[in-house]
């Protein structure tokens, strides 16, 4: 799956937090793919002020990132689970284009 800076930042807080072990296990693997690693930090020129998170252009060109099916799985069920509670966002629109293909 090809992802951005701003769509692995995205990703992240949708997850669920609880559910099985197997559930939270997939989850906890596919944190630490898409969270962001010290290179990143580099590479990205990524800065934090407070809650505002900035990059670099580099930072908006999508990037390979190795999701499982079953983590994609779970990626697709939390997006629906938003859509049907009507809390999708802005935020979400590129995420939900790549994950649920309708």
């Amino acid at each position: 799956m090809k992802l951005n800076v701003f769509e692995r930042l995205m990703l992240i807080p949708i997850l669920p937090a609880e559910g099985d072990f197997v559930t939270l296990k997939i989850v906890k693997d596919l944190k630490d793919v898409v969270a962001l690693s010290e290179a990143d930090f580099d590479e990205f020129e990524i800065k934090q002020k407070g809650e505002q998170v900035s990059w670099n252009l580099k930072g908006n060109e999508e990037r390979e990132i190795v999701i499982g099916e079953k983590a994609t799985d779970i990626v697709i069920d939390s997006l629906k689970k938003l859509d049907k509670e009507k809390k999708l966002t802005e935020r979400h629109f590129t995420l939900y284009e790549k994950f649920i293909k309708e």
